[in-house]
């Protein structure tokens, strides 16, 4: 689960979370901790190095879980292109990357408001937000797109698709 702050991600997957359906797993990418700006240049060479860097570890710790998990959710602000690059790598299971997404006007409330974090309604999260869409858009992903939708409702959205991830094939 990808997507600009502020469009749902941490408040939707917390909502699938507590419903504690069995074989699914969410885990949040910021856990591993977020380096200082200056951080990321000295130890990475710049903050796409780094989300790399850490779009790597993650799918490498999911890469471990036990077989009871049949769909681990992860929570991150990463592009794309990084999960599926690696993924291919790290993982022997299917990856699917899922967008969420709102409106910048929607996106720039919510940081002010709720998420207590103004300094991130900047038409820099739009530019991201816009790159993350476009990504979105290229590689064909499937959009939850929370501009008119509740908490509840982004996870009910969201539980279909992973429902639909654990069913079996035909």
């Amino acid at each position: 689960m990808t997507g600009a702050s502020g469009a749902g991600k941490t408040a939707t997957v917390q909502a699938l979370d507590s419903r504690a359906i069995p074989g699914v797993r969410c885990f949040y990418f910021d856990s591993i901790g977020v380096p200082t700006v200056e951080e990321m240049e000295r130890e990475y060479g710049g903050g796409d190095a780094w989300q790399a860097s850490a779009t790597a570890e993650w799918l490498g710790r999911l890469s471990t879980l036990p077989a009871d998990v049949r769909v681990a959710v992860l929570d991150g602000q990463t592009r794309p292109s990084f999960v599926l690059a690696h993924a291919s790598r790290a993982l022997p299971r299917a990856v699917h990357v899922t967008l969420l997404d709102c409106a910048h006007d929607v996106r720039r409330d919510r940081l002010r408001g709720p998420r207590q974090q103004p300094e991130l309604a900047t038409d820099r999260m739009d530019h991201w937000a816009a790159y993350l869409r476009g990504q979105a858009d290229a590689l064909h992903l499937p959009v939850i797109e929370t501009t008119a939708l509740s908490v509840t409702e982004a996870a009910d959205e969201l539980e279909t698709a992973v429902r639909r991830l654990m069913a079996p094939v035909e």
